[in-house]
């Protein structure tokens, strides 16, 4: 037995209500389970319950066994001395408050179907390999309530995202710039590499980019530098010897330093999203655009985003994927695919961000937005797809990233929808 089946009981009220009586034979009606508490304390606070004729205004505690009571010392914090109701599957132990009054205990094992225990059981039986534990029973949910419980967790998603975000603002004095500056350089990064660009963003005083950001060619040469690319003497043409100059000569000039950067990596990478290739995008993107985060904020169409993002690579970059190297010539072009994950993980939680900064609730902007980009592909989405779920956008997909990530594979199936769904109404 787990915790999580006896606090979907008691919130939902999936047990026999009718003749509910203590474990010592008094009588119980509930008026008002109480509000759940997902933070330290008691499990559900102000429950109304009338215990032998009393009305009682207090918390509920959950336990599987009441002695758990002791075992997680709850007889030492004070936070529980307003428990009025000891809710249990069984009761082995008489608990007291700290005034040694008893407190009075439901044992639901008493109050539950078999029905329920059942559908429970079947929920979570590990004895059958599946991709997520509802596989076969996730299209009995309704759309309606599964549609709506999609955008709660595509929402839910972006906090997550946006807590970065939060915590770039607190370190460079609420600079809206910088943060997008060193949020850009981590997503242009791609997963590989994230790290990476990120730790060079953080490195790179941000007062130097915006110095030195009308040229391309020097951001390059220094981002190229932070990145340790100029370390090969085997290396003789003009391109890089020239850029190894002007990140010599500007790290004197601005004091540039390198500790702490992580070496970016090619392993494992496509030609396209090399580092030296996303580098001088990003370095393009910045010369293009001197307030580009003012641009980023005003846009409301994916459209306007895509023409802000139409840069390319130096025109050496057309015939190199790295320094030295001669490839087919190709322009390095910044495609829509990789700016619709730019806009997922970096402008749609800034601009989420800065909304809230400003007051402004801007919620149906982002939906619009994100419902206008291309669903993603992962095994993760693949997998969902062959439960015969049907994802037609980028918000639906981020959902269900969220859903498989902090749901499924953590087995909380009762704080989702779909769990609730299939053990509801077998009381």
């Amino acid at each position: 037995m787990r915790e999580d089946i006896l606090h979907f009981v008691w919130k939902y009220k999936q047990l026999r209500l009718a003749d509910l009586k203590t474990t010592k034979g008094q009588a119980i009606e509930i008026e008002n389970i109480g509000a759940h508490n997902h933070l330290s304390g008691p499990d559900f606070f102000n429950a109304k319950i009338n215990i032998d004729g009393q009305m009682w205004a207090g918390n509920v505690e959950i336990h599987v066994q009441s002695s758990d009571w002791y075992a997680h010392h709850h007889e030492k914090d004070e936070n529980y001395n307003n428990v009025i109701l000891h809710v249990v599957w069984e009761d082995n132990l008489d608990v007291f408050r700290n005034d040694n009054t008893k407190i009075p205990t439901l044992a639901l094992k008493n109050y539950i179907s078999d029905e329920l225990l059942v559908a429970y059981n079947s929920l979570f039986n590990k004895d059958i390999k599946s991709f997520v534990n509802c596989e076969k029973d996730i299209n009995s949910v309704s759309s309606f309530a599964f549609k709506n419980w999609l955008e709660r967790l595509y929402f839910e998603r972006l906090e997550q995202k946006s807590s970065l975000v939060y915590k770039l603002l607190q370190t460079s004095n609420n600079d809206w710039e910088k943060v997008l500056f060193v949020m850009l350089m981590r997503n242009f990064g791609s997963k590989i590499n994230a790290e990476s660009f990120f730790s060079i963003g953080q490195v790179l005083d941000f007062s130097v980019v915006r110095k030195i950001q009308h040229s391309a060619p020097k951001l390059e040469s220094i981002l190229f530098g932070l990145a340790g690319f100029y370390n090969d003497d085997s290396i003789v043409d003009v391109y890089y010897i020239n850029q190894e100059k002007e990140y010599l000569f500007l790290k004197h000039k601005y004091s540039l330093q390198d500790e702490g950067v992580q070496k970016p990596a090619f392993f494992k990478l496509r030609p396209n999203n090399f580092p030296t290739i996303r580098l001088s995008q990003l370095a393009h993107l910045y010369a293009a655009h001197q307030n580009i985060f003012s641009k980023l904020i005003a846009v409301n169409s994916l459209e306007e985003i895509y023409d802000i993002f139409n840069v390319t690579a130096s025109e050496y970059w057309d015939t190199h994927y790295t320094f030295g190297k001669v490839s087919k010539k190709s322009v390095k072009k910044v495609s829509k695919k990789f700016i619709d994950l730019i806009v997922i993980n970096t402008i749609i939680p800034l601009k989420f961000c800065y909304a809230n900064y400003i007051g402004k609730d801007i919620n149906e902007d982002i939906i619009r937005i994100v419902e206008s980009l291309k669903k993603e592909e992962n095994n993760i989405i693949s997998g969902f797809r062959e439960c015969n779920v049907a994802v037609k956008n980028a918000k639906e997909s981020q959902a269900l990233l969220q859903l498989y990530n902090e749901y499924c594979t953590k087995n909380k199936c009762l704080q989702c929808v779909v769990g609730n769904s299939l053990l509801s109404g077998k009381a």
